[in-house]
């Protein structure tokens, strides 16, 4: 996880309503706290450091009812487009903390924001966006 300014750790913040801890998270998937770190590494999922002490956190809205993952048991799994727009962020610049701002952000163009787009299957228009801002 990038370590970013100031500006984009409160802009987080105010974006992002529902953390989970990555215990938390393995509790929702059913996975041990080190497969939450794979799907980390994997960029399945992004999470940024927050609050005090600094502990590392991941947008709830980044995991959706069903399953994914065979060895999973829970009933929750991250969502299923994320991966494919995360990589396309990342290849535009962008750190975990800008992607999560970005994903946050209210667009008028769209019914929401971002990630409500994606969590409504819309992952190609999502990811044309994120395209245009290599």
């Amino acid at each position: 996880m990038s370590e970013t300014s100031e500006p984009t750790t409160a802009a987080v913040d105010t974006l992002v309503d529902s953390w989970l801890t990555l215990p938390d998270v393995a509790e929702r998937v059913g996975l041990d706290v080190g497969k939450v770190r794979r799907l980390l590494q994997e960029r399945k999922l992004v999470g940024v450091r927050r609050g005090e002490p600094r502990v590392l956190s991941v947008p709830e809205r980044f995991l959706v009812p069903g399953h994914q993952d065979a060895a999973a048991t829970g009933e929750w799994a991250a969502l299923p487009w994320l991966q494919g727009t995360l990589t396309v962020l990342a290849d535009a610049g962008f750190s975990d903390e800008e992607a999560i701002v970005w994903l946050f952000t209210p667009d008028e163009s769209l019914p929401g924001t971002p990630i409500d787009a994606l969590r409504a299957g819309q992952k190609t228009e999502i990811r044309r966006r994120a395209q245009a801002e290599l």
